[in-house]
């Protein structure tokens, strides 16, 4: 619902490529430098990376390579920004589900389920740490998976569905010389 929200006005093809594509690819780019930088340092036997707290994983990495100060920075901003436009997008989507639809429900509505998503996960981080974290988004991700690969299927038999409008358009009708 958010991504539709701020796609609005959007073609298909812009929407494939902004929402699907670039972040799939940046990813992918992201995963196989880091992750390849990481495996490499444990493969090397480098002791701060393999003995670390899991928290700390991408940190010790970071300081192991140039620029750590940097680095770091960057990687601390980064996550702030997922973790802020994940709640954000979360809190309204829920927000607009229990408004019944409506895009302009009440300001302390939305705060409310903003500071409830917050509680939740402050309590799950204090109830079990990272793994029960962990363990929650994959129980409730693992059902998910399912609706989203119906939604595919939806989708692109959806817009195989549809006519091609410029094709049908460019031709001339008969008779026109």
């Amino acid at each position: 619902m958010f991504i539709a929200r701020v796609s609005r006005g959007r073609t298909v093809r812009e929407f494939i490529f902004c929402v699907l594509l670039i972040p799939s690819v940046v990813s992918v780019l992201w995963m196989t430098a880091f992750g390849g930088t990481a495996i490499g340092f444990v493969n090397e036997g480098v002791a701060a990376i393999a003995d670390a707290p899991l928290e700390l994983k991408l940190f010790s990495m970071l300081e192991v390579m140039p620029i750590s100060e940097i680095t770091s920075f960057v990687a601390i901003v980064l996550v702030i920004v997922f973790f802020v436009t994940s709640s954000d997008s979360g809190s309204l989507v829920i927000d607009t589900i229990t408004a019944g639809g409506k895009v302009d429900a009440p300001v302390p509505q939305l705060v409310f389920w903003a500071s409830f998503e917050g509680l939740v996960a402050i309590a799950l981080l204090l109830g079990g740490g990272l793994g029960a974290l962990q363990a929650a988004s994959v129980s409730t991700g693992l059902p998910f998976a399912v609706v989203l690969l119906l939604a595919c299927y939806a989708l692109i038999k959806g817009l195989l569905s549809e006519p091609r409008g410029k094709a049908v358009a460019a031709q001339p009708a008969a008779g026109d010389d």
